[in-house]
């Protein structure tokens, strides 16, 4: 695949550690696509060889079909907000918005004008005389912003810019900054350990581990249809049951199962704790998966309830919705879940 930005075989070590290791990524024009994955697993360093803040040890970056790979940083054109958002606390918001343009050399009258449209894309007209520290958390992520956005870069680079905010004001930037993304038609390349971000805010997610790409697709193909098992287990959640074999088939918490046999040795199943259902032990479930235990805690999370169960092969959380009957700590329980939910992995896949 080709793209408006793309990244190809970047590799990065560091002593002997290799923080990136052949990362190859094709984004579009307009598209937004997050790099998403735990601490250490290389998202901000590939980010900072596309802002050429780092230099790659080998690899090719190229924007629009020219190749940036050795450029300095001024010359890339691109716009970069920092976790830390790096404003200059003795210039106004005006000034900090502005900085870039100035550097760049734009006449002051143009500069103005840029400034103020882009005082008026993150909602700020009317604050630009004020400097960072009289601002919220949230209007100091919107000036960042307006910074990267004025120069017209060609591409918006954003690294964890949400982690500093509180969970409210981070839900509502979330669908601020895809609006403005969208508006602007800019490709965007946004890194974080997220998960509800990338999946909120992006077109495509890029999962990384252990300095590679496990897996490139849309939100829904990540969750749905994780092609490893450490992409299943790191985007959204998931129980992971052992699955044995004996004379009547596959058997889980020692109970058969409807399912057919994928042909491995052993396995594990990883199911979504929102798609499985709670029911009383005697009561039939048909062709659903089923194994038995108890209910050992219940836990309330506002729009949901946790229920864990626990059986002869260990522990399981449900998900429910808040609201609804819940069986008593110590019932005994049947757990139920369709087969076509199932997410099947060898026990040693990562």
């Amino acid at each position: 695949m080709t793209g408006y930005l793309e990244l190809t075989g970047l590799h990065k070590r560091y002593g002997e550690s290799i923080a990136v290791h052949d990362v190859s990524l094709a984004i579009g024009k307009g598209e937004a696509v997050a790099l998403l994955g735990p601490s250490g697993c290389g998202k901000t360093t590939t980010l900072r060889m596309l802002a050429g803040l780092v230099d790659p040890d080998r690899g090719t970056i190229r924007v629009d079909g020219a190749d940036i790979t050795r450029l300095p940083a001024h010359r890339r054109n691109m716009g970069y907000v920092f976790q830390s958002y790096a404003l200059f606390p003795h210039l106004s918001v005006a000034r900090n918005i502005g900085f870039g343009l100035e550097e760049r050399g734009v006449a002051r009258g143009d500069i103005t004008r840029r400034v103020g449209d882009a005082l008026a894309l993150v909602h700020l007209a009317g604050l630009e005389r004020r400097r960072p520290r009289e601002l919220s958390g949230g209007q100091q992520q919107r000036v960042a912003l307006a910074r990267a956005l004025v120069v017209h870069p060609s591409v918006l680079l954003l690294d964890e810019s949400l982690s500093n905010l509180d969970a409210k004001l981070r839900d509502a930037m979330r669908h601020e900054i895809r609006s403005i993304q969208k508006s602007l038609d800019i490709t965007t390349l946004f890194v974080t350990h997220d998960q509800v971000e990338a999946l909120t805010m992006c077109d495509r997610i890029a999962v990384m581990h252990r300095g590679r790409i496990a897996q490139i697709g849309t939100p829904e193909d990540i969750y749905e249809r994780p092609a490893a098992r450490f992409v299943a287990e790191f985007v959204g959640r998931a129980n992971a049951l052992a699955a044995t074999r004996d004379g009547g088939g596959i058997r889980i918490w020692g109970a058969a199962q409807p399912m057919n046999d994928p042909g491995w040795p052993s396995f594990d199943i990883l199911i979504r704790p929102q798609r499985m259902r709670l029911l009383p032990s005697a009561e039939p479930t048909g062709d659903a998966m089923r194994v038995e235990g108890r209910v050992l805690r219940r836990a309330f999370v506002g729009d949901r309830v946790e229920v864990l169960v626990e059986g002869p092969g260990g522990q399981l959380t449900v998900e429910l919705p808040s609201g609804g009957t819940l069986p008593e700590e110590g019932t005994a329980i049947a757990v139920a879940w369709r087969p076509q939910d199932n997410l099947i992995f060898p026990p040693d896949a990562a």
